[in-house]
């Protein structure tokens, strides 16, 4: 019963997690003027004040210690806090541009950009289904190029930046409240200056479009730590395949909005190459699943063939 209560409550955490992944198009035009730059370095500023916080609440500061006598760790951080900081400022103006859809596009093949990364950076072997996946992907980018007059450069941007944060975030082993203090700290000082020297030159709308602006580019910090804290905490409640479904929501949430809310255009061209990548990700999540299910069937075999009795030779 425990067991149940603690993934019903893991659920919870995820579907909150990945609903505000997914409605967070909703809030960064909410910030305008603000342009994207700006809106980045608020995010950065004030995500470390938010963290700090947390941290300083729960008395977790040892890691500090440990990771600054690491300098190939310091190094990663920095690598993985600049990476994610190109994916996130990307993202703002991709939203506030018009492009939600197209930004949606991003988080839906990022699972298969992770999966070519794995393949080209890890050496890592690919399932006959995951092989037919990519190509159906790469087959769905042809055709969004067609339809778009060019490459979908925002999905392949957001996509590939947030694949090789993750992969760095995977050599780092870090947990999510940690490594978001360490990424943004690194960031916290350029962001800081770039905001003084918009103050300087007169171009900051932090304190020139009123107290509820500037209390939404404060908000920018609980945006942030909110959702990864939910995650942190529904990560270690539940099973990582329900958490690869779950991960769908965020960007059907975003494509929701763009096509639905924002009204961008959806001609017919974009529809096959939607219904292409999102006829891989069925193909994907159906091997990983059948693949877990025949590694759970492994797992049960096993203590009854240790204990079976062995037969007498004939």
């Amino acid at each position: 019963m425990e067991a149940q209560n603690e993934q019903r409550t893991g659920l919870l955490y995820g579907f909150g997690a990945y609903g505000i992944w997914g409605l967070v198009p909703l809030f960064w035009p909410l910030l305008k003027p603000s342009g994207a730059v700006e809106i980045l370095a608020h995010r950065m500023v004030w995500s470390l004040a938010v963290v700090g916080v947390a941290l300083l609440a729960l008395r977790r500061w040892g890691w500090m210690r440990e990771l600054v006598r690491q300098p190939r760790k310091l190094g990663l951080t920095a690598l993985a806090a600049s990476i994610i900081s190109v994916n996130w400022g990307l993202y703002i103006w991709a939203v506030n541009n018009g492009a939600v859809v197209e930004a949606s596009l991003g988080y839906f093949i990022n699972p298969l950009v992770s999966i070519a990364m794995g393949v080209l950076v890890l050496g890592e072997r690919l399932r006959r289904a995951q092989w037919v996946a990519v190509g159906i992907s790469f087959a769905a980018v042809l055709v969004l190029a067609v339809g778009y007059g060019r490459p979908p450069w925002i999905s392949l941007i957001l996509a590939c930046s947030f694949a090789t944060y993750g992969l760095i975030k995977k050599k780092l082993n870090m947990g999510g409240l940690e490594s978001l203090t360490a990424e943004t700290a690194v960031l916290f000082l350029p962001a800081l200056g770039y905001l003084v020297w918009l103050s300087v030159q007169g171009q900051s709308t932090f304190a020139t479009q009123g107290a509820a602006h500037s209390a939404l580019l404060a908000a920018t910090g609980l945006v942030t730590a909110v959702p990864l804290v939910f995650f942190g905490a529904a990560a270690i409640r539940v099973p990582l395949s329900t958490l690869g479904l779950l991960q769908y929501m965020a960007p059907v949430f975003q494509f929701g909005l763009g096509v639905l809310y924002f009204h961008e255009a959806m001609p017919p061209e974009r529809w096959v190459g939607f219904s292409l990548v999102w006829a891989a990700l069925a193909l994907l999540t159906w091997d990983a699943l059948r693949t877990a299910r025949r590694s759970r069937a492994v797992l049960e075999a096993a203590p009854v063939a240790v204990t079976a009795p062995a037969r007498e030779p004939a």
